[in-house]
């Protein structure tokens, strides 16, 4: 698994949907870090825990999942020095309460979902934390209970405030006529009145301040002069107060760090149940399903929808695995092969991340160690490359990793070269792939890779269904037929010139029609659909041709002709001469062209003449006569 195949099947997608169903950092922590699992086992826990949690919600059921507000920064700097606030002490009381409540409520839910509610055993109650926070914080304040000493402090501190009170309360009340406004206020820690400077002599005392414009005075008043000792012991014991409350919010700080593991283990099992919960919902919105896994390659799809595409999807079917390990895809543009690649692709991830996937009943994915994809153009201004280097950089990739426990997904074959040439580093592509036992899907609009497929044992074609009347695709696999580009039949109905259509179908069919694929392009540019024996019947079909010595014979993978020049060995493989190379194929790969008893005359022809030079039959003469010293023939032929 990788950064590129995560991004061309948008599994970063899904993961960004998911997290909309997170409570809490944590959970969305798993989300960031979830990657499909490659055990089989593991796999089908993750599957048995999604679909446990489902079910728990299934019925509109509120899981108290804790947010963890405020939690976050304070984990951070336990061991650190920090004293923690009396607002801190809150968010730790409420993540303990709503701790207790998940615990309380997975209990419940043990019989119907056994190994979800197992997780649950694993919180701690911190019920002695939970009560020393509670008795020492209430209303966001250290309370006056939290200790003897802050008690007495405080009781103290309230007799001086309501002495000071009392007096000042006296004083506003018997000069009040003489006030700019019945305020007290002080100046340099002593209490003053706010006089109006025309009766500053109706008040005795001493005058501190002034205002700015001259009209106010502020003056002690000598029967409250002796309040200043009393202001001085308040601030004092406010001191001793602030001092208290240090120490009891140090403690409580001490004894939250000292249930650090307690917590941290709470944290990460609130954190896993989020991430399950979030995953449930999400199944919930996708009507998602848990599936049957293997650990043999198939894949078998029943009513499969692509989860970003919602409901209005048409879906899909398709199997893989059994008969044939490699499908072959067509059909016309925009028809959906592309879009059925990325959702075999992105349902297989979502599987082994665990997550319930959107298929219908008996649906079975195989669990693979990698999946590999060359899908979309790729190219890339920025490193020059063009679309054609990106796919052969991208394939070169995946040969390195394929193996029996892959699924490789390619898309456009032989697209962005020349045809010819393409085709051939395709097939061969596809031989590789096989051989190595990675599952394949391919898209193409290539008539000798479908051919190639509809012969090569363990291969097999798929087509796009489309509406030949509205030009519409339906969007619909259907196994076991080649489909068809539709070029001719859509320009036609889209209104090109008739005189144009029929040239276009002429120039094809001069350059196909000496080609063993005449047939299968023929029915392209009609419309009509080829036969194919069902896939039950495949190995009932013709038998391996044989070619005889001197046939002119059709070499699909590099569409030219060649002789035959040598028997088939126990492979199948034949010697065939192009031009003046003799190159071993495959006789699979090979369609006879012309007999040899149509190119040759008729009697004991000497093929020497067509296989062997000028120079080679003089020396192949002289050495039939008498032994020539130094005189060699030397033969080379391309495997």
């Amino acid at each position: 698994m990788n950064k590129t195949t995560y991004q061309r099947l948008e599994y970063d997608r899904i993961k960004q949907r998911l997290a909309d169903f997170a409570m809490s950092y944590l959970g969305r922590a798993h989300i960031e870090n979830m990657e499909p699992k490659i055990e089989m086992v593991m796999v089908a826990t993750l599957l048995q825990e999604t679909e446990e949690a489902v079910s728990v919600i299934a019925h509109g059921a509120s899981v108290p999942i804790p947010s963890l507000e405020g939690i976050e920064p304070l984990i951070g700097t336990f061991g650190k020095g920090f004293i923690f606030t009396p607002q801190d002490f809150m968010h730790f009381a409420r993540f303990i309460e709503s701790t207790q409540q998940l615990k309380s409520f997975m209990k419940k839910k043990e019989s119907a979902t056994p190994r979800i509610a197992s997780y649950a055993l694993s919180l701690y109650d911190l019920r002695e934390l939970l009560a020393e926070i509670r008795r020492c914080i209430r209303n966001g304040q250290v309370d006056n209970e939290a200790s003897a000493a802050l008690s007495r402090v405080r009781k103290k501190m309230n007799i001086l405030d309501d002495r000071i009170r009392k007096k000042l309360d006296t004083a506003l009340s018997k000069y009040h006529s003489y006030l700019q406004e019945s305020v007290v206020s002080t100046r340099g820690g002593r209490y003053v009145l706010s006089v109006k400077k025309e009766y500053r002599k109706q008040v005795g005392g001493a005058a501190l301040d002034e205002s700015a414009s001259g009209q106010t005075v502020f003056i002690e008043p000598a029967d409250i002069a002796d309040l200043h000792v009393e202001l001085l012991h308040l601030q004092a014991a406010e001191a001793a107060e602030a001092a208290e409350e240090t120490r009891v919010l140090s403690d409580l700080t001490d004894l939250v760090e000292g249930n650090k593991y307690e917590i941290s283990i709470n944290l990460e099992t609130i954190g896993y149940y989020d991430f399950m919960f979030a995953k449930a919902k999400f199944a919930r919105i996708i009507d998602g399903r848990t599936v049957k896994l293997n650990d043999r390659g198939r894949i078998s799809i029943h009513n499969g929808r692509h989860p970003l595409l919602g409901g209005h999807s048409v879906p899909l079917d398709i199997h893989i695995g059994d008969d044939y390990r490699a499908l072959v895809i067509t059909g016309p543009n925009t028809g959906g092969k592309t879009v059925s690649l990325k959702t075999v692709g992105l349902l297989t991830l979502m599987v082994q991340s665990g997550l319930l996937v959107p298929v219908g009943e008996g649906s079975e994915f195989a669990v693979y160690r990698s999946v590999m994809v060359d899908i979309g153009d790729g190219q890339s201004i920025e490193n020059s490359l063009s679309t054609f280097s990106s796919h052969v950089k991208n394939v070169i990739g995946i040969l390195k990793e394929a193996g029996p426990s892959s699924l490789v997904l390619l898309d456009e074959l032989a697209s962005g070269t020349d045809p010819g040439e393409g085709i051939g580093l395709s097939i061969a592509v596809l031989e590789e792939l096989y051989r190595r036992g990675a599952t394949v899907m391919a898209t193409t609009h290539f008539n000798e890779i479908k051919k190639f497929a509809d012969a090569a044992p363990g291969f097999e074609n798929a087509r796009m269904e489309f509406d030949a009347e509205t030009l519409e695709p339906l969007y619909k696999l259907t196994i076991g037929q080649a489909g068809s580009s539709y070029a001719f039949y859509i320009a036609q109905k889209l209104g090109m010139p008739l005189a144009l259509i029929e040239r276009s179908k002429q120039i094809t069919y001069e350059a196909t029609q000496r080609s063993p694929e005449a047939p299968a392009i023929a029915a392209a540019v009609t419309g009509e659909t080829p036969v194919k024996v069902p896939l039950k019947e495949k190995a009932e079909r013709a038998p391996m041709p044989n070619f005889a010595f001197g046939d002119c014979v059709w070499v699909h993978s590099l569409r030219r002709t060649g002789i035959v020049c040598s028997e088939p060995d126990h492979r199948g493989n034949i010697t065939v001469q192009i031009q003046k190379e003799k190159v071993r194929i495959n006789r699979k790969r090979l369609s006879l062209y012309i007999e040899r008893s149509k190119l040759y005359p008729e009697g004991d022809y000497d093929m020497d003449i067509v296989f062997e030079s000028k120079d080679t039959r003089k020396k192949r003469k002289q050495m039939s006569k008498r032994h020539v010293e130094g005189l060699t023939i030397e033969y080379k032929e391309n495997q």
